[in-house]
């Protein structure tokens, strides 16, 4: 790798919390839609999130059926995420999710739409 590229990247340790629909290819474009604006509610209504998210320590990666959530805090704060996530949904059981948390080096990088995004392990 040449040099000039070696000092562009910055690797930071990042903790995600990676949250899919299960199920999501088998519903109708409506209750698609539907579901994901229903979860991006209960997402945005978490503390964890507008914690993180009011303290700039918070990047989010719509995937389509779902979401990674990539927190620059503690390893903690994907799982409590998670945790207020799943409670809130106890009263919505339609919804289900796959969720799980994953923490290692991250670095900045641009997407083919020019936006910015992460990669890593």
């Amino acid at each position: 790798m040449p040099a000039e590229v070696k000092k562009e990247i910055q690797l930071e340790i990042a903790h995600v919390l990676f949250i899919d629909v299960v199920g999501y290819s088998k519903l109708s474009i409506n209750d698609q839609h539907a579901a994901v604006d229903e979860l991006n509610q209960f997402v945005r209504a978490s503390e964890q999130f507008q914690g993180s998210e009011g303290a700039n320590r918070l990047f989010k990666i719509p995937t389509g059926d779902g979401m990674a959530l990539v927190f620059y805090t503690s390893p903690e704060s994907p799982a409590q995420c998670a945790i207020e996530i799943s409670r809130a949904l106890k009263e919505h059981p339609r919804i289900q999710l796959r969720m799980c948390v994953h923490s290692g080096p991250v670095s900045g990088v641009t997407d083919v739409n020019q936006r910015a995004n992460v990669a890593g392990t």
